[in-house]
Formats: C-alpha cells, sequence, structure tokens
C-alpha cells in the first residue's frame, strides 16, 4: 500500500471512535499490549509525561513539548484527534512522522492487526510509541485520548502525570458524576511518580488525594503555587503576570495562544516543568518564555482561539463539551465586535441541551454538521436549539455555512466555529470561503 491507501485502510478497516462512538471504545488495555509485546515494546525505550483532563490537555501538551524542544531534548508529542491530516498526531521536535514510517508500520503490524482486530487508537498509539523509540526521543509527552484509567496511551510508567481539570464531557462512558469521571482520568497516576493537578476545589479532589496518597504519588495543585495576577492582550498576544504564593515572584509571559481558557493551562504548565526540574530536567526559563511566546509555531498547534482572518474577525475553537463552551462564551464576552456569527455543530452523544444553554441568544446561528456518522443532523440540531432560543439557518457542510456568514457579517462582526473538532478540521483556508462582500 502507499500512503493514501494505508491511510484508508486504518480509517476504514479499524474501529474508530470519531467515527462510531463508543462502539470503538474498549475499557481493556489487552490489545494495546499486544500489540507493543510484537514491536518489542517499545513505550519502554523512551521518557514520557501523561496527560489528562476534561479540556486544555492538548494545549498543556503542545506547551510542554514546545518548552522541552526549545531546552535542546529531542521532544515527541502524541495528541489526538487531528485536524487536517492524520500525521498531526504523532510529531517529533514540531515535524509530522514520516509517511513512509506510517506504510512501514502498517505493513509491520497487519498480520497482528488482523488477528486481534484493534481500534484505530489503538494502532496509533503503538505506531507513536515505536516511531518515537525507533527515533530515540529524550522524551514524548503523551496526551491521553478518552478518559485515564483505560485509555489505550495508560501503558507508560511515565516521569510526570499531569490532570489539567476535571468536568463533563463522555458521561455515557466515564460516569455521570464528576467523581466518577475523575476516579476514571485519576487512573493515569502511577505508583512514586509525581502528580500535578491544575485545579483545586472540585468535588473529585479527594479521589485524586485517595488516590495519589494509596500509591506513594507526590500530588501537588499547580493554582495552589502560582495564580495569574493580571492579563492583557497585546499585539495578538495574551500577556500574563504570574505570581508564585510563597515568595510573591512575579514573573511574565508572552502566549501565542489567545484564548483566556490558556491562563490556567499555563498554571499548570509552569508547575509540571518545575516538577520534572526537580527530578533532573534542565528547562532555563528563558527556553519557557521563548517556547510559550511561539507554542503554535513550534508544534503545530491549531483550533484553540485561532484567529484566521480580519474585519471580520473568523475564529475557529475546538471547543465541544460543557465547560469548553462556557470558556468560549466568555472569550466573545471579552473579545470587541459588532455582530456575532456562530457556526456551530456537535456529535450525537455531548449533552447538547446543556451546552445549548451556555451560548448567547444575541447572536446569528449557523447550524452545520462535520461529516462524520456520529455528527447530529443539522436540522435536529436547529430544532434543538430553537427550544434553547437559539435561532438561525441549516447548512449540511461547514464550509457553505461560513460562506454564508461572510457574505452578512460586517468588517467589525465576529464569527466563530466552534461545537466539535471535527468541524474545525473541515474548514478550508482558502480564499473561496473567506473572500465574501462585507455590508
Amino acid at each position: 500500500m502507499d500512503y493514501p491507501q494505508t491511510i484508508d485502510y486504518l480509517f476504514s478497516r479499524l474501529p474508530m471512535f470519531s467515527r462510531i462512538g463508543q462502539a470503538a471504545y474498549k475499557k481493556d488495555l489487552t490489545h494495546t499490549i499486544d500489540l507493543c509485546r510484537y514491536l518489542g515494546d517499545p513505550q519502554n525505550k523512551f521518557r514520557t509525561v501523561h496527560i489528562a483532563g476534561t479540556n486544555g490537555k492538548g494545549s498543556v501538551s503542545h506547551m510542554l513539548a514546545a518548552i522541552f524542544q526549545l531546552a535542546g531534548y529531542k521532544t515527541g508529542l502524541y495528541t489526538s484527534p487531528h485536524l487536517k491530516d492524520f500525521r498531526e498526531r504523532i510529531k517529533i521536535n514540531g515535524r509530522e512522522i514520516d509517511k513512509g514510517f506510517v506504510v512501514d508500520f502498517t505493513q509491520r503490524i497487519r498480520p497482528l492487526s488482523e488477528e486481534i482486530d484493534p481500534s484505530f487508537f489503538e494502532m496509533t498509539v503503538a505506531m507513536a510509541y515505536d516511531y518515537f523509540a525507533q527515533q530515540r526521543v529524550d522524551i514524548a509527552f503523551i496526551e491521553v485520548g478518552l478518559g485515564g484509567r483505560f485509555d489505550s496511551t495508560n501503558i507508560i510508567h511515565p516521569e510526570l502525570s499531569v490532570i489539567t481539570n476535571i468536568g463533563y464531557d463522555h458521561m455515557n462512558i466515564l460516569g455521570n458524576t464528576l467523581e466518577l469521571i475523575a476516579s476514571e482520568k485519576a487512573g493515569i497516576i502511577k505508583a512514586g511518580v509525581p502528580v500535578v493537578i491544575g485545579e483545586k476545589g472540585s468535588p473529585s479532589d479527594g479521589i485524586f488525594e485517595e488516590i495519589a496518597k494509596g500509591l506513594g504519588s507526590p500530588l501537588c495543585y499547580a493554582d495552589q503555587v502560582r495564580f495569574v495576577a493580571d492579563w492583557q492582550f497585546d499585539k495578538h498576544s495574551l500577556v500574563a503576570e504570574v505570581t508564585t504564593v510563597h515568595n510573591n515572584d512575579k514573573q511574565h509571559f508572552r502566549l501565542d495562544l489567545t484564548g483566556l481558557y490558556q491562563l490556567k493551562n499555563l498554571i499548570t504548565v509552569l508547575e509540571a516543568v518545575e516538577q520534572l526540574t526537580k527530578i533532573g530536567w534542565a528547562i532555563p526559563s528563558s527556553s519557557t518564555e521563548r517556547a510559550l511566546a511561539g507554542t503554535r509555531r513550534l508544534t503545530g498547534l491549531h483550533g484553540r482561539w485561532e484567529v484566521i482572518h480580519e474585519r471580520p474577525m473568523i475564529v475557529l475553537d475546538v471547543g465541544h463539551n460543557e465547560d469548553g463552551i462556557r470558556q468560549v462564551s466568555g472569550q466573545i464576552e471579552i473579545t470587541d465586535h459588532e455582530n456575532l456569527h456562530l457556526i456551530i455543530g456537535f456529535v450525537r452523544d455531548k449533552e447538547i441541551d446543556r451546552i445549548l444553554s451556555l451560548l448567547p441568544r444575541e447572536a446569528e446561528y449557523y447550524f452545520s454538521k462535520a461529516q462524520i456518522p456520529r455528527a447530529m443532523p443539522e436540522d435536529q440540531l436547529a430544532a434543538q436549539a430553537a427550544q434553547a432560543g437559539l435561532h438561525g439557518q441549516t447548512f449540511p457542510e461547514v464550509n457553505e455555512a461560513l460562506r454564508a456568514a461572510r457574505e452578512k457579517a460586517g468588517p467589525r462582526d465576529l464569527i466563530l466555529v466552534c461545537g466539535s473538532v471535527f468541524l474545525v478540521g473541515e474548514v478550508q483556508l482558502h480564499a473561496g470561503v473567506l473572500s465574501g462582500n462585507p455590508r
């Protein structure tokens, strides 16, 4: 098989969560263990940091990878899902995995794959671990796909475990209380391995503390060590003043990830860096500062309050669950604009009613869907949204919706695409979509 045929095989032959949802999720690590054993257990041949959480884990993973990359380490990064290209999931020093490796790996593993029928995600995790081992990375930052305890990534013994936060998402799989969700995410905590929790104050705190204590794992809450004392937007950057609690020391950081929610992620990242420094990693403060100012450029992170056009401002954001939409709504409130145009689409298994209740009523809505079976049909979404007082037009494809919004928007309006990673991933960044006739 060539590369396109290989990708088609991976996407169509294997059970894929983004396509079929819960049926592709297995509460069992057996297939991942079998795949990696077949490959010689590559996950044991490099050092790792494991990152879980309801929101922010992708941004935290990318920020940390950028910092280690500029500190001089050969740095692997595994994240999911991808927006445009499968190879976004597996990177070393910001460069995507070689196409040739993807083809070769799939051919090598195919006899076992045909025998045990792993999921798409199980295959991609094994591929990432094999690639990082063969390329001899110094460290790899591994983002959990879903949950933690039974996530396919959870066969590593990391240097540090990070849990950004706990919120309501994937409740049909992880449980319908914060405590149940926390128990699943706490499954990445390993015996004797330090763990950083991004935020304190959740009902789930006791779960983390009990599990960490039982495993002898030192635990700290990042937001109890530092806090953001002040922030401002400056020339497409988010500038933050961070204060350390115990000595009132102040540091200033400029982030190229400008969503206000990145301030929480920043605090988590800084504590993770401190914990890794304590166990021997050499990370100059200058590397941290430069990396945070250029995370998007260094790692290729997209879809986090990403401004792709000015006048009107067009923004892409992958916020897709209750807490994520709450953060996006807060960002809308502080963004200077006249009229608001919201292009939204969701997958069927989200708590749609709870999410819709968080969205502003004073907006023009464009209801759409991603081109995957899990996507909620746009007319069904529009009917459900109408019950929440949200009204607009329907479009079967996101770029049609974006063209319509672009035609209607004035130069000082805000157009936002959100609600689904897959919806954002299908936005085509070309003149036919971004051009239009402003009012």
